[in-house]
């Protein structure tokens, strides 16, 4: 489990058609309010020619910080839902612009929020998400001639324990670095024992930080 939002890994297009009115959904993942304002500065000037291109946006390790535009639609009816969704998925770091081609038919208050809700949900839901959690860093350190089979024993591993492998370097020895859970770290331990019959041990540095682990 993680104590905060998760993300999506990569953009994300989808269009839906209501009542003749096209609405063009962009989600975008972003690492600051500023980059999600190019992101909807981007959209606006690709979609110059449409009459709205509503937005939102969650930024901040735990989505603290977030902003929508309505872009001409009436107050409340497009921003703010599409906000909401992005709450409701528990997501930051995350963009979400809707372009409006009017259709020639009114859909009303509660049809406009309805259809730029929907359109960013299922955005979304084709979306790949990352989850964000608090991981620790371990080393292994092996002997070149074994690098390629434990490379291939720890990519396994941490796909079953929620981890990821980061840089790996090439001295005296092969040095693989993991960032894993703390609680798994035990299980890495005797992995890593029984895949070379007690002869080496990951190192454990101390170090933390907040990691994106694919779901």
């Amino acid at each position: 489990m993680t104590d905060y939002p998760a993300t999506i890994a990569a953009a994300v297009d989808h269009e839906l058609v209501i009542k003749k009115s096209r609405f063009l959904a962009h989600v975008a993942p972003v690492s600051s309010p500023e980059e999600a304002d190019e992101v909807i500065a981007a959209i606006k000037k690709k979609y110059w020619d449409a009459r709205h291109n509503c937005s939102a946006q969650v930024t901040g390790l735990r989505g603290d910080r977030a902003r929508s535009s309505d872009d001409g639609e009436p107050s409340g009816t497009a921003g703010m839902p599409m906000l909401e969704v992005l709450r409701r998925r528990e997501l930051t770091d995350v963009v979400a612009v809707v372009t409006r081609y009017f259709g020639g038919i009114k859909l009303g208050a509660g049809g406009l929020v309805r259809a730029y809700s929907s359109a960013v949900s299922e955005a979304l839901d084709l979306a790949a998400l990352q989850d964000r959690m608090l991981l620790a860093q371990a080393t292994v350190a092996v002997p070149h001639a074994e690098a390629g089979r434990i490379d291939n024993a720890l990519r396994e591993w941490v796909g079953v324990h929620g981890a990821v492998l980061g840089e790996t370097s090439y001295g005296a020895d092969a040095v693989f670095e993991v960032w894993a859970p703390a609680g798994e770290l035990p299980a890495l331990e005797a992995d890593v024992a029984a895949w070379s019959a007690g002869a080496w041990h990951p190192l454990v540095s101390g170090a933390s930080r907040v990691i994106d682990v694919p779901r």
